[in-house]
């Protein structure tokens, strides 16, 4: 059953992808106590990673905010593996976003700005977090840009 949550992201035009299987010894989202921490979300469209590249180089600023907004989505829908409903969710705590970039690149905060902007439009004040936007060499699969989320969830 599709709560606020699910509702307010219907009015956005967007929908929880299925999460893929872990590419790895790993899981996609755990819970300790009232925390659910995710996995590096890369921005999987259908299964699919509709850009490769460098930030800076192959893929512009522009689109690697658009992905980064594709990977909070994903990471939202690792959270409802383990949390059942997204309503659960009390606070967005942390938001932490790798950036595969050229070395002169440093723009990863805008860049990470379409994730922390998805997560404000569907969450409100309980979407403001704390977040790093980490330059890196390279991600897997040669994607641009990961994020990963921790969660607090209401009891």
């Amino acid at each position: 059953m599709s709560g606020t949550v699910e509702a307010r992201l219907a009015e956005l035009g967007l929908t929880l992808p299925d999460v893929p299987a872990p590419a790895g010894a790993y899981v996609p989202a755990l819970r300790s106590g009232v925390y659910v921490y995710t996995a590096g979300q890369v921005p999987f469209v259908n299964g699919v990673l509709p850009t490769a590249g460098k930030v800076g180089a192959e893929v512009s600023p522009e689109r690697g905010k658009e992905l980064a907004r594709v990977c909070a989505l994903n990471a939202l829908a690792a959270v409802k593996t383990v949390a059942g409903d997204l309503d659960r969710i009390a606070q967005v705590v942390k938001v932490t976003g790798f950036v595969a970039s050229t070395p002169d690149f440093t723009g990863q905060p805008g860049v990470l700005n379409g994730a922390s902007e998805l997560l404000g439009e569907v969450f409100g004040e309980k979407g403001r977090h704390a977040r790093s936007a980490v330059g890196v060499a390279a991600l897997p699969l040669d994607a641009p840009v990961e994020v990963e989320l921790l969660v607090e969830l209401a009891d």
